[in-house]
């Protein structure tokens, strides 16, 4: 065979792997693309109406990645926990995301929902100053065990509150002695989760350590729970505005506030230090606000069981500041962030069923209107 021919051999060997090459990778390239226009239709766009204080978390890049992954685009809207089953707009969203358990069943309630989905928790904790920790402890209102202050006297600390006493009026008040009447700053009870759960939680103390259950229970607590909120003035209807509050205006504005543990967690975990001025306080007993999914259908079903199941979602949970349904990504996250936290909230009482804690609102905003 001469030199010729086998070169021609050679060119045509060369031209044939190269055009199967090339239609090898087309049709590869062709099959991606498809399969990118099949997945990106299968994605279903999901909207949600949720509390505000898990915006950041919903939105987290890494979070929105996973959801996207199995089949779920996020488009939400922000209310108060309590306005959200009041919403005239309800109907046009696939579920309803608020804070506590009382909102999630006045929600399932309004909406029809066949399911609820618990998928996070928080503990009700009030927001302080390390330079107030020596006032409240010679008043013996808070005591330190374990890396973490717990507000010992949470009865005397209300009727303080509701008698109105003046900061000044402490013993051994250095830090803090000003005119301004002690108060537990709150969000607006009749909107907000996190007010309701100071209710509960007031209504509790209150009512000798028993869970109010009936209008005697309510009208026993009215007069000194109505008088927590209608001391307060102006309150938000979202927790985000008494926690902007205190991260920007500090002590002077908010000495004392009633915040979700997450909200504090997650300011000191995104940080590259801790600030060490902030204090953390949780009352003894306290209670527990549920992140409860209302899915009003089926594919928003299927996103609360993801949300509450996948052990990534909840590792990331974690960094703002959520308990999940396993607390070693709670608090495996909180040791390496160097927050000392309790492992786990021991004194806990319920809330009062719907229909109570319902009543006791209606009561205080009824108040609000005298």
């Amino acid at each position: 065979m001469d030199v010729k021919r086998i070169l021609g051999l050679a060119l045509s060997l060369v031209l044939f792997v190269g055009v199967g090459a090339g239609i090898y990778f087309s049709s590869r390239d062709k099959q991606e693309q498809e399969a990118a226009v099949r997945a990106e239709r299968e994605v279903q766009v999901i909207k949600g109406l949720i509390g505000s204080e898990k915006e950041a978390f919903l939105n987290d890049p890494r979070v929105t990645a996973i959801l996207k992954k199995r089949g779920f685009v996020l488009q939400l809207s922000k209310a108060g926990s309590r306005e959200i089953s009041s919403r005239p707009d309800l109907k046009s969203f696939d579920f309803g995301y608020p804070a506590g358990a009382p909102a999630a069943v006045k929600l399932q309630q309004i909406s029809g929902a066949k399911s609820a989905i618990p998928t996070f928790h928080t503990v009700m904790t009030i927001a302080s100053w390390e330079a107030l920790i020596p006032t409240l402890e010679a008043n013996g209102l808070v005591s330190r065990r374990d890396n973490t202050y717990y507000i010992v006297d949470m009865r005397r600390l209300l009727e303080m509150v509701e008698q109105g006493k003046r900061w000044k009026q402490l013993k051994e008040n250095t830090a803090y002695p000003v005119g301004k009447s002690i108060l537990i700053t709150s969000t607006d009870l009749r909107k907000s989760n996190s007010a309701a759960m100071y209710a509960a939680l007031a209504s509790y103390i209150l009512n000798g350590d028993n869970v109010i259950q009936s209008e005697a229970d309510i009208a026993r607590v009215l007069p000194q729970v109505a008088q927590l909120f209608l001391r307060q003035g102006f309150q938000e209807s979202s927790s985000a505005g008494p926690w902007e509050d205190y991260v920007s205006m500090r002590m002077g504005k908010s000495p004392l506030v009633m915040v979700y543990e997450a909200q504090f967690l997650e300011y000191q975990a995104k940080r590259v230090t801790l600030d060490g001025e902030m204090a953390l306080l949780y009352p003894s007993p306290t209670v527990i606000t549920k992140h409860i999914l209302v899915p009003f259908n089926d594919k928003a079903a299927r996103l609360g069981q993801l949300l509450a199941e996948d052990a990534e979602i909840q590792t990331i949970a974690a960094e703002y500041g959520l308990r999940g349904q396993n607390p070693e990504h709670f608090n495996t996250f909180m040791k390496q962030k160097g927050i000392k936290v309790p492992a786990a909230v021991l004194e806990v009482v319920d809330p009062p069923a719907y229909e109570w804690i319902e009543g006791l609102v209606l009561a205080v905003e009824a108040r609000f209107k005298q």
